[in-house]
């Protein structure tokens, strides 16, 4: 079953994608499996070809909590409550459909939209 996001919902989640610091084939594993937030930051992430270079844990986890916001992940919960694990929305299933490496980019209007975005709560 597919969901009918609105344009707007769609727009914003694409742009959200393409600005994040985060590559393709994080966005693939997480099609698959839920995936922890020391395999995202730090080294890990870089040799994982999940992000360009090395981010801290505290900006990884803040990109990654402003795509929950956005409505493309979330974080999973087990018995004791939630966990430092992430995993796609319907939303990003849907979205990460569209992407390949070589289209991933973001113009400097995309990443001035997305900062505002994220300035003025959506």
């Amino acid at each position: 079953m597919v969901i009918a996001y609105s344009a707007k919902v769609l727009e914003r989640g694409d742009r959200a994608l393409r600005c994040s610091p985060f590559l393709p084939p994080l966005f693939q594993t997480m099609q698959q499996r839920s995936v922890a937030l020391a395999e995202i930051a730090g080294e890990g992430g870089l040799k994982s070809g999940f992000t360009r270079s090395p981010l801290p844990a505290l900006l990884a986890e803040a990109e990654l909590d402003w795509l929950i916001r956005v409505g493309l992940l979330r974080r999973e919960v087990d018995g004791q409550g939630l966990t430092d694990r992430y995993r796609l929305t319907p939303l990003g299933q849907q979205l990460i459909q569209n992407y390949s490496q070589p289209t991933w980019s973001a113009s400097w209007g995309d990443r001035w939209r997305n900062r505002l975005s994220r300035w003025w709560g959506m």
